[in-house]
């Protein structure tokens, strides 16, 4: 089922993880760029309308956390109120800027999807183990109510 454009979205926050496989480690001069613009891009998202909730570690980033066998890949695991606050942010504020330059910093990833969505009741926290699961399913699956993206979305739950 498609998204509802009329259905109460407010039990349920909109969990999402985008990943990418870095070109160069964190400390090569090449990354220098994306690495010292983090903490500007999160305090953006953390300001942001429908902002909730993101994965960091102590050092207010998640670029330290290694949630693959690749240790390569970046999470960033976020929760949003909606998915139009999502959009919002990913598309119409600075962060749109730095994800047109994504391919500076990361490889196209043809055997992961990049952005996978998934509802949560309201308050809860994902975890890295769900949002992988996710990622997987919707890799073997394509868009479901379970994991999906951007094309289609799928409204939350009804039950």
């Amino acid at each position: 089922m498609a998204n509802d454009a009329g259905r109460d979205e407010s039990a349920w926050h909109l969990a999402q993880i985008n990943i990418g496989r870095l070109n160069y480690p964190v400390d090569d001069p090449r990354t220098a760029e994306f690495m010292d613009n983090l903490d500007p891009i999160n305090a953006l998202a953390e300001q942001s309308p429908g902002f909730v909730w993101r994965l960091q570690d102590d050092s207010g980033n998640a670029t330290a956390i290694r949630a693959f066998d690749d240790e390569t890949i970046l999470p960033n695991l976020t929760v949003w109120d909606s998915i139009d606050s999502l959009k919002n942010y990913v598309f119409k504020t600075d962060h749109a800027l730095f994800r047109r330059r994504r391919r500076e910093w990361f490889e196209a990833m043809d055997d992961l999807p990049v952005l996978t969505m998934w509802w949560i009741p309201a308050g809860q926290v994902p975890t890295l183990v769900e949002a992988k699961e996710r990622i997987d399913h919707l890799a073997a699956n394509g868009p479901t109510p379970h994991a999906f993206s951007f094309h289609p979305v799928f409204g939350p739950p009804t039950d």
